[in-house]
């Protein structure tokens, strides 16, 4: 074995921070010991019942703590116990690797964000080792050449119109394909888009000249706002659901807007900036791809909400199993098209009766499963309207995730008596959520859902008490 061989394969190299490694050692490690972490995964989990994919690292697959039984508990213990190792080594290679390309130590911290991790990997596994350019004749030397150095404008207005428009389009023809052709409002779409629009969209920037940080920054920014209006323009998306996803969207754009500076700033890498723009160019559709072959399951979730009505639950009873019509709402959430509860009406009763709760976009067909008078209404969720109308420059726009994404299954009305005659109302909505990271939608969904609790079951109350009030005196 030759010494870069040997050099290549020495074990106790992995467990240092100190010194610097190439890429291409750092690449063919990672995805060594990916591989094998990936095994070891697999195996616990088919020794515990578990499936286990590639996209199980992205995806949850629990409601809550709360519902982990002491086999899944024993479970994730085994996972964590295999990760840290593992955790250890990436950890030092990714510090050494930083090191030998010149970008700071703490872009480490992006190894633990998940989906986003694989870009940061990709990017270092092809970036060369940098040297900080001292010099203006070399870094104009190293510019010189190339396609994209006949290509790109040589100005700063035009180099960063350049960048944001070749961004934009690209963004929007990855979000096209995510959405209507592998229909996945999912990783890619939500953190790979934005992060490729700030990155890529930087590096064109500074590609012949140096930049500020801050007017890199705005490049991202302008990225990310142009490829939401290009959404509303073209009739792809509304407003509303542009304006929940801006947070996430500005975040990932300002940090690989951020790597794009410190590139351009630090690295020695226009040489090959064509081929890292390629490389990512293809990556981004790759993973969208991969995404739309796992076929993730989303999980479950639970929102309760509670009021204490100053009635009987007898009372209270008869008003939730149907309501009458609730008056216009005056919240500003429901001002922008979210749907919101009008009444509710009720065929039959008892188990096998079939509620329906008007919406101001259509009706919930409700079929009762559990009628425990005057304790507990449970019932399932046949079908569902649209779950908002989105704010479009045009009369009437239909974008998947308004009717396939945000799922309701299962809602209850849950009775507690409480001292004094007064009774704790909690109502329960159970409801699965398509669109990735989960975590941050349900921040969202969560919110949307407890705004639609409280106007019912205030119209309940309201209505209880009032009945109560009025009740025949002794």
């Amino acid at each position: 074995m030759n010494q870069s061989s040997a050099d290549f394969f020495r074990p106790l190299d992995l467990w240092t921070w100190r010194g610097k490694v190439g890429r291409a050692k750092y690449a063919g490690v990672g995805f060594f010991l990916f591989a094998i972490k990936h095994t070891l995964d697999r195996i616990a989990a088919l020794s515990y019942g578990y499936q286990f994919t590639f996209l199980t690292y992205w995806v949850e697959t629990e409601v809550g703590i709360e519902n982990i039984t002491r086999a899944r508990a024993e479970f994730l213990a085994v996972l964590v116990l295999i990760a840290l190792p593992f955790i250890w080594v990436g950890v030092v290679l990714t510090l050494r690797r930083l090191r030998d390309v010149n970008l700071p130590l703490w872009l480490v911290v992006l190894f633990f964000v998940p989906f986003l991790n694989l870009f940061f990997f990709l990017l270092l596994s092809i970036l060369p080792s940098g040297t900080v350019k001292t010099n203006p004749a070399d870094l104009e030397l190293s510019t010189s050449e190339g396609i994209l150095s006949r290509i790109l404008p040589k100005s700063e207005i035009g180099s960063a119109a350049f960048g944001i428009l070749i961004t934009t389009i690209l963004a929007v023809l990855f979000t096209v394909l995510g959405v209507y052709v592998l229909d996945q409002y999912g990783w890619g779409l939500f953190i790979g888009i934005p992060f490729f629009l700030g990155l890529n969209s930087v590096l064109i920037y500074g590609y012949h000249a140096r930049r500020t940080f801050g007017k890199s920054l705005l490049v991202s920014l302008s990225s990310v706002l142009l490829v939401a209006a290009a959404l509303v323009m073209i009739a792809f998306e509304g407003f509303i659901c542009l304006v929940m996803a801006a947070p996430l969207a500005i975040v990932l754009a300002f940090i690989g807007g951020s790597i794009g500076y410190l590139l351009q700033r630090e690295c020695a890498v226009r040489a090959e900036s064509f081929q890292l723009f390629g490389f990512l160019i293809l990556a981004l559709p790759l993973l969208m791809a991969l995404e739309r072959v796992g076929d993730a399951k989303s999980p479950i979730y639970a929102v309760r909400t509670s009021v204490v009505v100053d009635a009987p639950r007898e009372k209270v009873w008869q008003n939730l199993v149907a309501f009458s019509e609730l008056p216009d709402p005056k919240e500003s959430l429901f001002q922008t098209g979210i749907a919101y509860p009008i009444r509710a009406e009720i065929k039959g009763s008892g188990v096998g009766a079939v509620r329906h709760c008007v919406f101001s976009t259509g009706a919930f067909v409700e079929p009762i499963k559990v009628w425990n008078e005057p304790e507990l209404l449970r019932f399932d969720v046949a079908s569902q309207p649209p779950v908002m109308t989105e704010w479009s420059l045009y009369q009437r726009i239909d974008p998947p995730h308004l009717e396939h994404y945000l799922v309701s299954r299962q809602g209850q009305f849950l009775l507690t008596p409480l001292p004094n005659g007064r009774t704790l109302l909690e109502g329960t909505t159970w409801y699965e959520n398509r669109m990735w990271p989960g975590q941050y939608w349900r921040l969202w969904s969560d919110f949307i859902i407890h705004r639609i609790h409280h106007r019912v079951l205030a119209h309940i109350k309201g209505l209880s008490e009032k009945d109560h009030a009025n009740r025949p005196k002794a």
